[in-house]
């Protein structure tokens, strides 16, 4: 069994090479040029980390890690032009840099050259592989969407919330799993169950995420907290303070909301803190990482197969405040 860290230094040797031809270099270089900003790629190696649960890693499962990857990476090259984002990870951002046309065109063949890596994988797993592939980039798109409506939306429910969470970040880490346990072998109920496991990891981050933007240290969190109050983002803080503020609490919210003052993010934290967000969501983050463990717990493998991604679960979800 290897280790994250193992996993993640293999993948980088294996993946890190162009992937796409030179010619026409004005289409494909955004996307070599993109795929070099980086970033931690804890998708692929959860498949491969779901691979080795159950069995040895068979080649397949760089193929298909590979294919995450890029499918992950078309996703972030078409948000950051719907966010009208001008940088990640501190670099500009492929329509900034080579413009937005050539930035759709170059997520969609990033999208191509995914199904391409999935065609390689052995036929007895390629249409169960395929299914769940497609599926899980259907939702993401879906949980997008939801994610742009609830922008024009006065307020939405937990629920409402809850659901585009799952579509647009859970669903990718659960089926990153599920892929690398149906190539280990797995049966259906473990498959299921690693599924499970991974989209309340997924939740929990969220939270985490969250709850970071509000109450994290900056230097711990590596950016400026507050912008998702700036912005008027819809996140478990922002739904759960509406849902038990006081009338005049929700007036004080709704005012502030309206307003772009720079005491806007400190009196909407007071507020958060007033109706106890705070201590509500390290509660909400630690209901989904225990059921997240509770499906780990029922995988039926050894215990020391787990031991890789329970710590991952825990490096991902318990970062410092």
């Amino acid at each position: 069994m290897h280790s994250f860290e193992q996993l993640s230094s293999q993948f980088a040797d294996y993946f890190n090479h162009p992937h796409f031809p030179s010619v026409p270099a004005s289409l494909y270089e955004p996307n070599e040029y993109f795929l070099k900003i980086g970033g931690k790629r804890v998708r692929p190696i959860l498949c491969l980390m779901g691979n080795e649960l159950f069995d040895d890693l068979r080649p397949d499962a760089w193929e298909v890690a590979a294919a995450i990857e890029l499918l992950h990476n078309f996703t972030l090259i078409h948000d950051d032009i719907m966010d009208k984002a001008p940088l990640r990870r501190g670099m500009e951002t492929v329509h900034k840099k080579f413009g937005e046309s050539t930035a759709i065109l170059a997520g969609d063949v990033m999208l191509v050259a995914a199904y391409d890596l999935i065609n390689r994988i052995d036929v007895s797993v390629l249409h169960q592989i395929l299914g769940l592939f497609n599926k899980t980039a259907r939702e993401v798109c879906e949980g997008q969407q939801l994610d742009m409506d609830f922008e024009k939306q006065e307020m939405v429910s937990q629920q409402q919330y809850l659901n585009m969470i799952e579509l647009k970040t859970s669903v990718l880490l659960a089926a990153c799993l599920k892929m690398g346990a149906i190539l280990g072998g797995a049966g259906e109920r473990n498959q299921n169950l690693i599924y499970e496991f991974g989209k309340k990891m997924g939740l929990a981050f969220q939270v985490q995420d969250d709850y970071l933007d509000a109450f994290g240290d900056p230097v711990k969190f590596g950016k400026q907290v507050g912008g998702d109050i700036k912005s008027n983002k819809k996140t478990f803080l922002l739904i759960h303070a509406f849902e038990t503020a006081s009338p005049a609490q929700q007036k004080e919210l709704k005012r502030l909301l309206a307003t772009d003052s720079p005491d806007k993010v400190s009196k909407i934290v007071k507020l958060f803190q007033e109706c106890k967000v705070d201590e509500w969501a390290l509660k909400l983050k630690n209901q989904f990482l225990d059921e997240a463990f509770v499906h780990l717990e029922d995988v039926a493998v050894i215990s020391r197969r787990k031991e890789a991604l329970k710590e991952l679960a825990l490096f991902l979800v318990k970062r410092e405040y």
